[in-house]
């Protein structure tokens, strides 16, 4: 029997468009200064501000007390965000590793492709599974994956018509990342 709630981590890792790169990338680098970031994530100022900001909020990232200059700060992992840039680490390598650039998920990509690789496999199945989100979020979300050739669409002769989703052998990598 499928599993009925969302992994908590994983929607928090997927709230972000690139949050997964930037923590992967504070792990790899033991913390890194802003336009350090902005270069090798290839990120906008203001995507990455968000993202920082948004992973200080939830309690992943902070500012270096040890680190000199005020306005060239230096971005750490808490003890939390660690453990959840591990993961994201591991996301980052599988997206890497079938070619999905960084940032390329829509915001329930991730907890999508979880979501069919543990058999959810229908669209109110996943909407029940990914309940904060919204019908026309799941669809988006469903035909993003789609286009980067992670999920396919089987639409099924029944009455009313019905759609079953299945992960492709890259999706399914990409599972077995997410919910590693």
């Amino acid at each position: 029997m499928p599993s009925t709630a969302p992994d908590p981590l994983l929607v928090q890792l997927g709230s972000h468009r690139w949050l997964v790169p930037l923590l992967a990338d504070l792990a790899a680098h033991k913390g890194a200064r802003f336009v350090e970031l902005i270069h090798r994530l290839e990120l906008p100022r203001d995507s990455c501000a968000r993202t920082l900001e948004a992973a200080a909020a939830i309690g992943w990232v902070e500012r270096n007390p040890g680190h000199g200059h005020p306005l060239r700060p230096e971005y750490i992992l808490t003890e939390t965000g660690a453990a959840a840039a591990t993961r994201a680490a591991t996301i980052a390598e599988a997206q890497s590793a079938i070619g999905l650039p960084p940032g390329a998920a829509t915001r329930w990509g991730l907890p999508l492709v979880a979501g069919i690789g543990t058999g959810h496999d229908r669209f109110n199945a996943l909407s029940r599974l990914l309940a904060p989100a919204t019908p026309r979020a799941l669809s988006q979300g469903l035909t993003a994956l789609g286009k980067h050739g992670l999920v396919t669409r089987e639409v099924l002769d029944a009455r009313p018509p019905a759609s079953r989703y299945d992960l492709t052998r890259t999706g399914a990598r990409l599972a077995a990342a997410c919910t590693a």
